[in-house]
């Protein structure tokens, strides 16, 4: 269910930059670097969730539900930024690699 709703926010952020853009032509770098320090940001915070309901539950505060739950999620997002990593590298070598 928090997928769906990771899902459906990214959905309208990049409602939001498709519209932005068409509107402004020249701002369409500045708005996916603000996208992208966003989902950063975004993924941070998921990773540093994890970790803390891993910490109470350690301490015996947490209950063992939404630490899976929070665990699974940061597992996820790790998942998500190492693949987008890898993509990105790869396109790089690939511009790299083109004749001139």
């Amino acid at each position: 269910m928090a997928i769906a709703a990771v899902a459906s926010a990214a959905y309208q952020a990049a409602a939001k930059m498709s519209s932005g853009a068409a509107s402004s032509g020249a701002s369409s770098g500045a708005g996916f670097g603000d996208f992208l320090t966003s989902a950063m940001k975004d993924a941070i915070g998921t990773m540093k969730g994890g970790e803390q309901a891993a910490a109470q539950q350690a301490a015996g505060k947490g209950d063992m539900v939404s630490v899976v739950n929070a665990v699974n999620q940061a597992e996820l997002t790790l998942d998500t930024v190492v693949a987008v990593r890898d993509k990105v590298i790869t396109a790089y070598q690939s511009i790299m690699q083109m004749p001139i």
